[in-house]
């Protein structure tokens, strides 16, 4: 069983910045991939950005520039680096944790959620 927690979130102004981190405890051996999904009010959960256990990332078009993602494997913690947050940022985080980078699908294990909250 995987577990992972998260921190960070919260209120932010429009044109700020904000960190998340999410750690895995566990059965880890199962876990090659790393990632972060939102979820806003009445929409469904999408892929904000991704990694691997190598590096490599994946990112989605509406946060490209502007959040980084990073892991620290030594440490079984990924990092979501958020800058020039707008309104439209403001969601649910999931931190998730998973076998593959089939990043268009929405499985794997999951975090318990951040409110991120950007106000204009």
């Amino acid at each position: 069983q995987v577990q992972l927690v998260e921190s960070g979130g919260g209120l932010v102004q429009a044109g700020g910045s904000l960190r998340l981190s999410c750690t895995t405890s566990g059965t880890s051996f199962s876990i090659n991939a790393m990632g972060w999904y939102r979820q806003a009010p009445g929409k469904q959960r999408e892929l904000v950005a991704g990694i691997s256990t190598g590096g490599s990332t994946s990112y989605a078009d509406f946060v490209k520039g502007r959040f980084t993602i990073s892991r620290d494997n030594a440490k079984n913690t990924v990092y979501l680096q958020m800058n020039s947050l707008k309104p439209e940022d403001t969601a649910v985080y999931y931190c998730n944790a998973r076998w593959d980078t089939a990043w268009f699908k929405v499985s794997g294990y999951w975090g318990q959620g951040a409110q991120v909250t950007v106000a204009s």
